[in-house]
């Protein structure tokens, strides 16, 4: 990484890695102030959309030194995407975080076509992103995460053999839910913020019919804004993903919840703040 860009994520490493399946992916690696393997490893904790979450997040690695509350330490991992995919990391994201099968809420249609009315996308770019939810493949990512970037992680940060988390926010909240439910082993704690829940049919309630035990803890937060504002596709999306909490709690599953006063935009680094605090508090 540059000079200046150490001046601004200090202590982080970039590199590129290409999936089996073709995709190139960017990998800010962020190290705890005074890190030494050598003498005690930390577990890595994975960051979703880290071409946007990367300069809101990393930086909070420095929590881990707070002598007022104290994070366990971590190895932060921001994935995002590489070279000319860098610039529609927004529209590709639809295909690694979304669960496979995933209805296209009605709701998020319309907020895409307002969008287009608004002139935040032109009807090309809009046509994209909405191309990329008919054919998504949070199974392929998951699979990347865990069997070609963990191993690389693993090898050459030296990492700890358990501990692992994952974060994700809005369609890397769903992904979040996605991979809790599959059961993957790898991570310890998983932070879903204000997950993409747009559907009442979403794949992750068909998934949750077939929920076995599930060590892992799990953390959800959703925005007050999201809920009492006048835009559908959040209203639907903090109505499912409370459905979902209520089937969890009413199972007995070790979930915990918290809803912060932000809107869906400022959301990200106050939900991976309360992921921090909750999930990786030292215990005792």
């Amino acid at each position: 990484m540059s000079t200046m860009w150490q001046g601004c994520l200090a202590g982080t490493d970039y590199f590129e890695l290409r999936s089996s399946g073709g995709h190139d992916y960017g990998v800010w690696v962020t190290t705890p102030p005074g890190y030494d393997p050598g003498t005690t490893r930390a577990p890595a904790v994975y960051v979703l959309d880290g071409n946007w979450a990367v300069g809101q997040t990393a930086p909070l690695i420095v929590t881990q030194a707070d002598p007022m509350q104290r994070i366990q330490s971590y190895i932060q991992v921001s994935v995002g995407y590489a070279g000319e995919d860098a610039q529609h990391w927004d529209r590709l994201r639809n295909r690694d975080l979304v669960p496979p099968g995933e209805p296209i809420a009605k709701e998020l249609v319309d907020a895409v076509e307002m969008g287009v009315r608004m002139g935040a996308r032109t009807r090309e770019e809009s046509d994209a992103y909405l191309a990329e939810l008919r054919d998504t493949h949070a199974d392929a990512f998951l699979d990347f995460l865990t069997t070609e970037l963990h191993p690389r992680i693993e090898r050459d940060y030296g990492t700890a053999t358990s501990g692992h988390g994952l974060f994700g926010y809005s369609y890397g909240g769903l992904f979040s839910l996605y991979a809790w439910l599959t059961g993957c082993t790898l991570f310890e704690s998983i932070g879903a913020g204000s997950p993409g829940v747009a559907s009442e049919d979403s794949q992750v309630f068909a998934q949750l019919q077939e929920l076995g035990e599930q060590p892992a803890r799990l953390h959800v937060t959703l925005n007050e804004q999201e809920l009492l504002g006048d835009l559908a596709i959040y209203q639907s999306l903090t109505k499912n993903t409370a459905a979902l909490l209520h089937r969890l709690t009413a199972r007995g599953e070790a979930v915990t919840s918290a809803v912060l006063r932000e809107t869906h935009v400022t959301g990200l680094q106050a939900s991976f703040l309360s992921y921090l605090r909750t999930c990786r508090a030292p215990s005792g």
